[in-house]
């Protein structure tokens, strides 16, 4: 067998009587790497010869089947053999092959099994294909395979979102066949293949299955349901090619769908929507390491205290509670408890609803949660998370309660979004304690959380934050202080970039229109209304004394909040809102207000194409991520990719800001700038970071790496 970098061969044979037993090695999760690629192939070669071996069963050492693709080999040049061939070779075997399946059977692992004629799985098995997330699909017969055993629709559903299935359910749709009643899964896989070979059971290739798909109206059905699904998520390359595989499934041969499926999967490996999600897989590994996370241990926490119970503090609360934490709530009085404690009670009814969790599981969970509107009730937690009111004194009032209660080592973390952490720590005796931890709502579903890194603060805190975030299934950023940190500070530019489009004659719902086409979910005016525009009213009038007077300000938003317009929760914004609906139209009392501001900003409106909109746009978001990694705020440009994508709705398959501008081109995005400036030199001034990159001829990504 070709040799491997662990001192165990790659892939390893042993003979148990007529049973041949093909082990696979390669930690940490089994990936596809070429050695154990060309120890399969190896394996199967010799294994064909050997009159002896009536049935392979192929099994993984340590935790896992296979869990996929090698990413150490992510960006090399292919070596063979390919995995489509290997597959192939598996299927073609005379001999009964066995997949004895634990751990996880993911994309090629997966693929490797459906090529087996038969799989076995224990019952904590998960198997999935997931190449969707990558910008790819199941490139070694995956989509052709699927479909035969399971039909068109599960085949789909698998495929397109991506998701682990358990064993009972692959077990359900047909994908493995039988599931083991332990977890030695060598001896499972061995036991399986004895009790085919005596039950005589014929060689089942999956290509030459036929039932799954024998009824062609229902099968044609389902892949027009998934197609007209795709088609509303826009700018998305891989998921329709994903359909025309299954199409090729249900209309063409095994061989001819194969190759089909190579030439789609091609198509998948050199789409720009490839380049940003690989970016975008790597970033979310890298944005876990911080100097601090590398230097220092964590402090143990169980006990978490929240203070405050609205609607961040609540979803702080259930987020904690969901990962097993024992929570208690502080409020100001019996009345505002009794509303966060009902806010929190909310969500899990909710879950309840739709048969998510069971009366039981609710109660067990909330046994974990306790209220109090003393802060004596926190003398023995572990962290602290204040989530009350944007105030400055408000912060500081807490804090000191807190200085006072909270034992010794204890975490106090504040959640604001704006505020100096550096004066909320300055202004107690513990300011080594003090972190930042910035969730975004609704917090119990966002997956994002800033990690804001003040002055004074331990390394061991901050690898705290770090590990709670994990213990939550968040992403976390590390993110220096600042105004708005990362995902604000930015956000605070381009959103100043559209208002000044707006006001020099674009219309708020033209912009809105052009970042939903770029890949957003929904516009900045769209946003303003969702989250509330008092909340940025509160923030622009907070910055007012400090905004230099001589910079472009435009009042149009100021207007609709003066009106009390603050969008859904008041029924009107930039958009109005009939009673109950989520979704609004343009407020034809906007488009008046907005002429009369800039009657008085004496500007002439001029049209704006959706390029120039879009160009606007993201120059104005690339150029202060520029200066958030010049500064240090964020650590690398990945950090300012990551909090985009995950906290503010930029297009994951774009990879992020910092990783479009680098596919769109520096020199592009520095000469748009350069070119806007001459409008607006104050506004529009090129970051130093970004003009020496293009001076250099380097680019963004050549700074995530070292």
């Amino acid at each position: 067998m070709p040799a491997h970098t662990d001192s165990l061969p790659a892939v390893r044979v042993q003979r148990d009587g007529a049973i041949a037993l093909v082990t696979l090695h390669n930690p940490p999760v089994n990936a596809l790497s070429t050695a154990v690629r060309q120890g399969l192939q190896q394996a199967f070669a010799e294994l064909s010869h050997d009159a002896d071996v009536h049935a392979i069963v192929i099994a993984g050492s340590g935790a896992n089947f296979i869990a996929g693709a090698d990413i150490r080999e992510f960006g090399q040049p292919p070596q063979a053999p390919s995995l489509p061939e290997v597959c192939n070779q598996i299927e073609a075997s005379d001999k009964l092959v066995i997949a004895a399946i634990h751990g996880a059977a993911l994309g090629g692992g997966l693929e490797i099994a459906l090529s087996a004629h038969y799989r076995v799985a224990v019952d904590t098995a998960k198997v999935g294909l997931p190449e969707v997330a990558l910008g790819l699909l199941p490139g070694a017969g995956g989509t052709q395979r699927a479909p035969r055993l399971i039909g068109a629709a599960a085949a789909l559903d698998l495929m397109l979102s991506g998701r682990h299935a358990s064993a009972k359910e692959a077990l359900r749709l047909g994908l493995i066949d039988h599931i083991a009643t332990s977890n030695d899964i060598a001896a499972e896989g061995v036991a399986y293949a004895r009790s085919l070979l005596a039950d005589g059971a014929p060689i089942r290739r999956t290509g030459e299955q036929t039932a799954a798909l024998a009824d062609r109206a229902a099968q044609q059905a389902a892949i027009d349901a998934a197609r007209a699904e795709v088609a509303k998520k826009k700018g998305l390359f891989s998921p329709s090619k994903i359909v025309d595989c299954v199409q090729a499934a249900l209309d063409q041969p095994f061989a001819d769908g194969l190759a089909t499926e190579r030439d789609l999967f091609t198509q998948c490996l050199h789409s720009p929507q490839r380049a940003g999600l690989v970016h975008l897989f790597f970033a979310e590994r890298e944005v876990t390491k911080s100097p601090e996370t590398q230097s220092a241990k964590p402090r143990p926490f169980e006990k978490v205290g929240v203070i405050g119970g609205g609607t961040m503090g609540a979803g702080i609360a259930v987020s904690l509670l969901d990962a097993g934490l024992n929570v208690t709530m502080i409020e100001r009085d019996d009345a505002a408890l009794a509303l966060g404690q009902s806010r929190v009670a909310k969500v899990y009814d909710g879950a309840m609803a739709k048969g998510r969790l069971t009366e039981e599981g609710k109660a067990a969970i909330l046994t974990r949660f306790q209220g109090s509107t003393h802060y004596d009730a926190l003398a023995d937690a572990d962290l602290v998370i204040e989530a009350v009111f944007e105030d400055m004194a408000v912060k500081k009032a807490v804090f000191a309660e807190l200085d006072r209660v909270c034992r010794p080592g204890a975490v106090l973390a504040t959640n604001t979004s704006y505020l100096d952490i550096n004066e909320i720590a300055g202004s107690i005796s513990r300011p080594q304690d003090v972190l930042g931890l910035h969730f975004f709502s609704p917090a119990n579903i966002m997956k994002l959380l800033e990690i804001v890194v003040p002055a004074k603060v331990s390394a061991d805190v901050v690898a705290t934050g770090f590990a709670l975030a994990k213990k939550l299934k968040k992403v976390p950023v590390r993110a220096g202080v600042c105004d708005g940190f990362i995902g604000n500070r930015i956000l605070a530019v381009y959103r100043t970039a559209a208002d000044h489009m707006m006001e020099d004659g674009a219309s708020p719902f033209e912009i809105d229109a052009m970042v939903r086409a770029f890949g957003y979910p929904m516009g900045p005016y769209e946003m303003s209304d969702l989250a509330g525009g008092d909340i940025g009213w509160a923030t622009r009038k907070r910055r007012a004394a400090t905004r230099d007077p001589k910079a472009r300000y435009v009042h149009i938003a100021d207007r609709l909040c003066e009106r009390g317009w603050f969008g859904q929760k008041t029924g009107q914004g930039w958009y109005v809102y009939e009673a109950g609906s989520r979704s609004g139209k343009p407020n034809p009392a906007v488009e008046p207000l907005i002429a009369e501001e800039r009657a008085k900003a004496g500007v002439t409106p001029r049209p704006f194409t959706r390029e120039e909109l879009e160009r606007r746009y993201v120059a104005a978001m690339v150029n202060e991520g520029a200066r958030v990694v010049e500064e240090g705020i964020a650590l690398r440009p990945l950090d300012v990719d990551v909090t985009l994508v995950h906290g503010y709705g930029f297009p994951r398959h774009k990879g992020g800001p910092m990783k479009y501008a680098d596919l769109v081109g520096l020199p592009q995005i520095l000469a748009d700038i350069q070119s806007f400036a001459k409008e607006d030199p104050l506004f529009w001034q090129p970051a130093p970071l970004l003009v020496r990159l293009v001076q250099e001829g380097k680019n963004f990504d050549s700074l995530n790496h070292g």
